[in-house]
């Protein structure tokens, strides 16, 4: 996969590329049975990008009845495990393949540079795929001690049918969460990508399909949530619904699975993750491990670095030290330039929402110290730059709502106590992160924050080793890790008597 491309040539790859839209059911591309379509405006420039099928509840049942007939019919689950792993890793092989395609359409859709889609994207997606395809050789049941008049057979199957409700964030990667660990248990799956991020989606489950993959396994219905999610979630031949998303629809989801058939759930939902920085801390580590936190994305991450817990004393150095990094290394650029660092916002409602909240921040009385405010608007794109408000309190919006957007609210405090009280006083647990050079202080204080991940002295590393997921209204169940197969699957108990 080349690391390095000119504009020039994505020019290119943008004029080239193929924009399909259709759905893919059982393993072939199909309009939707209404006829409909909807147009996707382009982040990047405000240009009509992909017009895509859109779905409604009969797309989503011809869907689900494909993945339920795969289902039944065993021809993915009861594959030879060898078999099975070999068209993952020819799957994860294909994606590789096709990179730059790839990034193009997640470029397209979501207007984050290119080079980043390439190379941090399109690579995690292969890797994920990759990884669970690996896992299903390795995979036991197991034995109960019974004793020796009886057996019991503890075997982990698959649920059936899986609902995947992805965002528009980190389509390629989150996909691959989703994917990668049901296709790997032995299920079927209907994905429902966001409505804004639908292509890349799209070319995945073909590429799948490709290597090896089964009609009706992987089947994907493009549209809008109320059109295609809800019924996706309360349908009665579903087994499963993984969302990740907003936290608002994440409770929706919850509710439509008890009014159907008390299907599974697991959601990945909102965070305000809280970086903490004490006095003693290496602050030029902690300013970029902020700014980059924060910023990556353009702030369109759910566990991004949006809260900064400074102790007074060296709040000051701290923000200038932020402003630095920002200024040096993080460059707001049109996404098709390869030194962009962040882009566009997904679209010009976001925007609007986030420059909203920029505007209630200050007439609440937080201070702007620099940046958060829409620039490049000659493009026709959606951009607001990275900024930072000090003077902040727990209790306003900008430090207790998600904004998605690149924006950082720094909330000043004396003692540990405070900070672990501003720290947990949110109704989100999904990160968050400590520096300090004091070890017992980091361990005690990463130990009392109540969130999924916590990072001492870095932000935001990650692998597909480890789980990920929330505590509170970040929701609960765990993408990435082997434990990430474990709720795609349930345990049935077979017993045998002997004499």
């Amino acid at each position: 996969m080349t690391t390095q491309l000119s504009r020039d040539h994505w020019e290119k790859v943008l004029a080239e590329v193929r924009l399909e839209g259709r759905h893919f059911i059982d393993g072939a591309f199909r309009p939707s049975l209404s006829g409909e379509t909807f147009t996707r405006i382009r982040p990047m420039d405000g240009k009509p990008g992909g017009t895509l099928a859109r779905g409604n509840a009969a797309d989503i049942d011809a869907a689900v009845s494909a993945a339920r007939a795969a289902f039944d019919a065993g021809t993915w689950r009861h594959k030879e495990p060898g078999e099975k792993k070999r068209i993952m890793l020819a799957w994860a092989e294909l994606i590789r393949a096709h990179g730059e395609e790839l990034a193009m359409l997640e470029t397209i859709d979501v207007g984050k540079p290119v080079m980043a889609s390439l190379n941090v994207d399109v690579r995690l997606c292969a890797d994920g795929i990759q990884y669970y395809g690996e896992m299903i050789d390795k995979m036991y049941d197991e034995i109960a001690p019974t004793g020796p008049k009886a057996r019991a057979l503890v075997r982990k199957v698959p649920l059936g049918v899986i609902g995947a409700i992805t965002p528009w964030n980190y389509p390629l990667i989150i996909d691959a969460w989703k994917l990668g660990p049901a296709i790997a248990a032995g299920n079927s799956v209907v994905l429902k990508p966001a409505e804004q991020s639908s292509l890349s989606a799209l070319r995945l489950a073909a590429l799948a399909v490709e290597a090896g993959l089964p009609a009706g396994v992987l089947n994907v219905v493009t549209g809008y949530g109320q059109d295609t999610g809800r019924p996706l979630a309360l349908h009665m031949d579903v087994d499963m619904i993984a969302f990740t998303g907003s936290t608002e629809v994440g409770k929706l989801i919850m509710g439509y699975a008890a009014q159907s058939n008390v299907k599974r759930v697991a959601l990945e939902l909102g965070g305000k993750s809280p970086l903490v920085v004490f006095d003693d801390a290496d602050l030029d580590a902690a300013a970029s491990a902020v700014a980059w936190g924060c910023f990556y994305n353009s702030g369109e991450t759910c566990h991004a670095s949006t809260r900064l817990l400074v102790q007074r004393s060296v709040q000051d150095r701290l923000i200038e030290k932020i402003r630095d990094v920002a200024d040096r290394e993080i460059a707001l650029k049109h996404p098709l330039d390869p030194t962009a660092q962040i882009g566009a916002l997904i679209e010009e409602a976001h925007m609007h929402k986030v420059l909203s909240m920029i505007a209630d921040g200050e007439q609440q009385g937080a201070r702007r110290a620099f940046g958060a405010e829409r620039v490049l608007s000659e493009t026709g794109g959606y951009y607001v730059s990275p900024g930072v408000f000090v003077d902040v309190s727990n209790d306003m919006r900008i430090a207790r709502q998600e904004i998605f957007g690149p924006v950082l609210a720094a909330i000043p405090f004396d003692t540990e106590e405070e900070a672990l009280a501003i720290a947990n006083d949110t109704i989100y647990g999904l990160a968050g992160a400590v520096f300090t050079k004091d070890m017992d202080r980091a361990h005690r204080f990463s130990e009392a924050l109540h969130a999924g991940t916590v990072w001492i002295n870095t932000y935001d590393m990650s692998s597909f080793a480890t789980p990920f997921g929330g505590f509170k209204q970040s929701g609960f169940g765990r993408d990435r890790s082997v434990h990430a197969i474990d709720k795609y699957c349930d345990y049935k108990t077979i017993w045998q008597q002997f004499g």
